[in-house]
């Protein structure tokens, strides 16, 4: 039989505070938990993460950076940034959680006990930038995520796909410089936070490792699909990654609030076969997504839903 997908995740990602309005919200994990356990396959195994650790989080953020957000978890809600990115009590606990949920999830996977894997967790992660928090983002999960594969599994071809409707400016910007890491992003554009142009495609040794694919506002289904076959599936199987990652946000979804695109549920299940497709023929299907964006609840249910459907098709 083949190894199962698991969905890695625990109820204490709902424990980092927003406040009340903001999308960037608790319910995003405590009102979408008890949909996917309902109706899920049941081939799916839920498993709960390991700690993380500030170790970790020092291969890619500056020591006072961590500082920081640990100092300010101390105290009641805090505005860490000029707009809106928060920490309170439990935020630094719930980002080193979620550290621990992609690292567990990658050596579930590197070892072959899972097929791939879906980290449900917030706070998300792609605009933090090694020094500054950003975007509703305290710390760059999935960039700790891909220099522990590569120091843990000794996987030296890192593909990250963002398919987030905001560009990920912070993990670009952390592998800007370096060709053992391919980023890919599709994003609305214009849109917050004005990075990811076409002509942003990496510098020095890194330079042709960034391929941005910005998205005109109205873009859907058929938009995503023609970008996947003509840009993003040759681009990855020219890489050959070791090991992918995906910055799965689900804010691109036409019912969500903070955009402009349209895409649906099947649109997010669609990239999922295709990026599937790119991790089994050339690193065994390994495969580690990661929660991001997604702000309305119903749509980010449904859409994780067919995210994870799409990974433990057999």
């Amino acid at each position: 039989m083949p190894s199962p997908t698991i969905l890695v995740t625990h109820p204490a990602f709902a424990l980092h505070p927003t406040p009340r309005g903001h999308p960037e919200s608790p319910e995003r994990i405590s009102a979408t938990l008890p949909f996917l356990r309902s109706s899920l396959p049941k081939t799916i195994r839920w498993i709960e993460p390991g700690p993380g650790t500030s170790d970790l989080l020092r291969s890619v953020h500056t020591e006072g950076h961590i500082r920081r957000i640990e100092e300010a978890s101390r105290d009641g809600l805090v505005l860490l940034d000029q707009g809106d990115t928060y920490a309170g009590p439990h935020s630094f606990d719930t980002a080193l959680l979620a550290v621990g949920a992609v690292t567990t999830a990658i050596d579930r996977v590197a070892s072959g006990e899972a097929t791939n894997a879906f980290a449900l967790l917030r706070p998300p992660g792609h605009h933090a930038r090694a020094n500054a928090p950003m975007g509703f983002c305290l710390f760059n999960t999935v960039a700790v995520a891909a220099r522990y594969v590569q120091k843990e599994h000794g996987c030296r071809r890192i593909l990250i796909l963002d398919w987030d409707l905001h560009h990920g400016n912070g993990t670009q910007e952390i592998f800007e410089e370096e060709a053992s890491v391919l980023y890919i992003s599709l994003h609305e554009h214009p849109l917050y936070p004005g990075t990811g142009s076409a002509r942003e495609q990496g510098r020095g040794e890194g330079e042709g490792f960034t391929l941005n694919l910005p998205m005109k506002p109205g873009s859907g289904d058929a938009e995503y699909r023609a970008a996947f076959e003509e840009k993003v599936i040759p681009a990855a199987d020219a890489f050959q990654p070791d090991f992918v990652l995906v910055s799965a946000g689900f804010d691109a979804h036409r019912d969500d609030p903070l955009g402009n695109l349209q895409l649906s549920e099947e649109g997010f299940a669609a990239m999922t076969r295709g990026i599937r497709g790119v991790a089994e023929r050339h690193c065994q299907g390994r495969l580690v997504s990661v929660l991001e964006g997604g702000y309305q609840i119903d749509a980010l249910g449904r859409s994780l839903h067919a995210h994870l459907c799409a990974l433990e098709e057999r």
